[in-house]
């Protein structure tokens, strides 16, 4: 008798789990409540409760499920294998893709919202996914034994990113194509050749003269803080003493946090913009442009902190106006991808081609963000490199 009521049990807390998981997707983490996924579920809060102690547990419920989900095809891949071959690392691929296809939002949470559990949480999942990237490095040097394991490491990082940027997207195909698209474009980062490292460090750029405005004071250390800590846990008074300004000073520049992290996003954005307009006045073709692309991007991501900053962006509360202005530059920006690797492969539509450019952008925008990986000395070669492999411009 007790053994159907346990079922139940986890049944309905999953239930519970995946529609929190939509209503965090949608909203953010910060704009969902418990009466929020209860109202959702069709119960009442208190009913909630019977499940979960608060919803940051159910946060963590659900990231632990998609862990344990890729331990699981993880594990049942690697069972079945005595010395790795090429076609069993692609039965590999293709279920931890099925999985990314059927579950994108699990993705999406642990990108964007994992910073909202518990320290333990978060070492957990930590030290899990660590323990699966280290089990596919082990793999991927049986096939590939020429391989540094830190450069095995790195081919799984970018791997994995293939599979999580099915969260930064709503673009779709029939689920057997989109698996066998995402398995072929983690298939080609396995593959890479990784440039050799530069043969003397690049010079670091002159300081310049003067002072730079008080604006851009403030826009300097709003743009470390946020990086360093989130934009939640940075007051308006932390960026005014990382400035060296006065707190009621730093309101006479910018009247909110918000503002801040807005004027950090459009000049990001129309950074990148800029650089679109050049790159397609400047090439002989669509190759060299989508080439030219990927160098300024890299550039800009790698640096400074203000396109990692603007991630950020989508657990703050934006004006709506702004919001959306910022998501039609982002769109216009990735379009322009798009339409050139479209030409450059016509046997790609367009929908299969927007899938390949989110993917090559959040290999390069994870690892930029990876602290096991971002400290590498070549790490904008390595990640030209990446992106032009995922596009197939070699």
């Amino acid at each position: 008798m007790q053994e159907p009521r346990t079922r139940r049990t986890g049944d309905r807390k999953n239930q519970l789990a995946t529609i929190a998981a939509e209503l965090f997707r949608a909203r953010g983490y910060h704009g969902v409540g418990i009466n929020d996924i209860a109202a959702a579920a069709g119960i009442t809060g208190p009913a909630l409760y019977r499940h979960f102690a608060d919803k940051q547990a159910v946060l963590a419920y659900v990231l632990l499920s998609g862990v344990r989900d890729m331990e699981t095809e993880t594990t049942a891949a690697l069972s079945t294998m005595g010395r790795p071959s090429g076609e069993q690392v692609d039965q590999l691929l293709a279920a931890i893709a099925s999985a990314s296809v059927e579950r994108r939002e699990v993705a999406a949470l642990w990108r964007w919202e994992g910073k909202h559990l518990s320290p333990a949480d978060q070492r957990e999942i930590g030290r899990r996914s660590s323990a699966i990237l280290t089990a596919w490095a082990k793999v991927l040097l049986e096939v590939r034994p020429e391989l540094a394991a830190a450069d095995a490491e790195l081919l799984c990082w970018a791997a994995l990113s293939v599979f999580g940027s099915v969260s930064v997207h709503h673009t779709t195909v029939a689920k057997r194509r989109f698996v066998q698209l995402l398995s072929a474009l983690a298939k080609r980062v396995l593959s890479t050749d990784l440039p050799p490292a530069a043969a003397a460090p690049v010079p670091a750029p002159a300081a310049g003269i003067g002072t730079p405005s008080r604006r851009e004071q403030l826009l300097s250390a709003a743009t470390e803080l946020f990086r360093q800590r989130g934009f939640h846990d940075v007051s308006m008074e932390d960026i005014g003493a990382a400035a060296g300004i006065a707190g009621p000073s730093v309101y006479r520049h910018f009247p909110s946090k918000t503002s801040l992290i807005h004027a950090i996003a459009r000049r990001t954005a129309d950074r990148l913009a800029l650089a679109v307009e050049e790159v397609l006045r400047n090439s002989a073709d669509e190759l060299e442009a989508l080439r030219c692309l990927v160098s300024s991007y890299v550039q800009v991501l790698t640096g400074s902190a203000e396109l990692a900053v603007t991630f950020t962006i989508d657990g703050v509360n934006l004006a709506e106006r702004d919001r959306a202005e910022l998501l039609r530059i982002q769109r216009d920006y990735v379009a322009q991808w798009v339409s050139l690797l479209c030409t450059v492969h016509p046997g790609l539509n367009a929908r299969e081609a927007k899938i390949t450019v989110h993917a090559a952008l959040t290999i390069a925008n994870d690892l930029a963000r990876t602290r096991r990986i971002n400290a590498r000395p070549n790490l904008p070669g390595e990640l030209e490199t990446l992106l032009q492999a995922v596009l197939d411009l070699r």
